[in-house]
């Protein structure tokens, strides 16, 4: 049975854009597509943070998602927090078209990202090879562009 879920992404600039989630069954990947407007040309931190709440704007989304405690990474990574999705990369128009399949997020049980929040960061994330303790943490990323809740789709 296959779970959907979708997230509509808005900044305090005009970033903005709206994420699709499938996942064909309980252990499959969960396939991530659609896409974000109003971001400069070039990569862009992406990551499911821990919480669903926007409060204070994307602040109050918390850290990345990191069920199992581990440094932050790149999606390949072994050790990665499970909300690492990596970068996106918006055109020389500001548009970043996502098309991402992961196998460590999930839409069902302790791994998933429903009611959690999707962030777009400023900048680049280093994938935790920038040789800090901040690129253990966040990937060196940068300020939260757009964020939006992950909820439940028909």
């Amino acid at each position: 049975m296959s779970i959907k879920a979708v997230c509509v992404l808005r900044g305090a600039t005009t970033v903005e854009g709206t994420i699709h989630f499938s996942q064909a069954d309980a252990d499959g990947p969960v396939n991530v597509t659609g896409s974000i407007n109003g971001l400069t040309e070039g990569l862009h931190g992406f990551h499911v943070h821990e919480f669903g709440d926007d409060t204070n704007g994307c602040v109050s989304a918390g850290s990345h998602f990191n069920p199992h405690g581990k440094t932050h990474g790149a999606p390949e990574d072994e050790n990665r927090h499970a909300g690492d999705l990596g970068n996106v990369v918006a055109n020389a128009a500001g548009v970043a078209d996502i098309k991402i399949d992961d196998k460590i997020i999930s839409l069902t049980g302790v791994k998933s990202i429903i009611g959690r929040t999707i962030v777009v960061h400023a900048g680049v994330d280093d994938l935790g090879k920038g040789g800090n303790e901040e690129s253990l943490k966040t990937g060196n990323a940068g300020g939260r562009l757009a964020c939006g809740v992950i909820g439940i789709a028909k």
